[in-house]
């Protein structure tokens, strides 16, 4: 958990916020701008890791290399939300939450009745409906309106707004992990098994599901770039994320071709850590992308 320092508390005024760990906000920035951090678990056989904090994305590649049965994860307890909670009612008269997608974990869920019991202070949560640095798109958006003195009520409706603007696409390099940690069924797993064939996946109703079906995964990239482009062909700023599991040299080869497309756009290289990398498996690629806000 990230204790936040006098000069930040007066920055963020009298609003917190918090995410968990699947927003892979690199610590530099989540101390720049007063963002607290509850993780995820990450459980090999019987030992429990707290994403970001006990296990790097580095050591949790090599292990996964190491292993035959693959690890499982868990949401953060509802007692670690409670004290989170309490230590940020301290010098916060509102704490927003924004935690990844409810149809993938209970996260948000938890948060929520955390939230109900504790007192002293008002906890508001949002469901991203999707993860990883898209949702970490919506946490820095919130903490900068924060630091700069916006209502919550202000801030709340802004990133219902933006969730109607982001995307995010995926292709696994190994549907099966998907398959055993219960994020795609029997059939679509056969399915694309057989004929080869790498899905394109992305965030539906808050749950992960096929966008299209393609046969390489070159083509699987294609065609996440054509639907960036039909976002970004109006002029609206965007903020696009590519994000790898230990693919560093593929990452950065799509984003320089991005920042040579669209030059006018800000993009960043992320990650995918061990929560979600559990279930999407080392190799895949990703790329989000949201609409751009100017602080008010």
């Amino acid at each position: 958990m990230q204790i936040q320092t006098e000069e930040v508390r007066i920055f963020m005024n009298h609003i917190a916020i918090v995410t968990d760990s699947t927003a892979y906000i690199p610590q530099d920035l989540r101390e720049q701008y007063g963002i607290t951090m509850v993780p995820l678990n990450v459980i090999f056989g019987e030992t429990v890791f707290k994403e970001e904090e006990d296990l790097t994305t580095e050591t949790f590649y090599q292990k996964m290399r190491q292993v035959e049965e693959l690890p499982t994860t868990s949401q953060p307890s509802i007692g670690l939300f409670e004290k989170t909670f309490h230590h940020l009612a301290k010098d916060h008269d509102e704490i927003i939450v924004i935690t990844l997608s409810s149809g993938i974990s209970g996260t948000y869920q938890t948060a929520v009745a955390a939230g109900n019991m504790t007192d002293g202070v008002t906890v508001h949560v949002v469901d991203s409906e999707v993860s990883c640095m898209v949702q970490g798109s919506f946490v820095l958006a919130a903490a900068k309106m924060a630091r700069n003195g916006i209502a919550s009520d202000t801030i709340l409706a802004q990133l219902e707004s933006m969730k109607k603007k982001s995307r995010a696409y995926f292709m696994a390099d190994d549907l099966s992990h998907l398959h055993r940690g219960g994020r795609l069924n029997g059939a679509q797993l056969v399915v694309g098994s057989l004929l080869q064939i790498k899905p394109v996946l992305h965030f539906d109703n808050k749950v992960i599901v096929p966008y299209e079906k393609v046969r390489t995964a070159k083509k699987a990239l294609a065609k996440i770039f054509s639907l960036l482009d039909e976002d970004a062909k109006d002029g609206t700023p965007l903020d696009i994320s590519v994000i790898h599991a230990n693919r560093p040299e593929k990452a950065e080869e799509i984003a320089a071709e991005l920042k040579a497309k669209y030059p006018a756009t800000n993009v960043h290289i992320s990650y995918f850590g061990p929560v979600i990398g559990t279930h999407l498996g080392e190799g895949s690629l990703g790329i989000g992308w949201v609409a751009s806000i100017t602080p008010q």
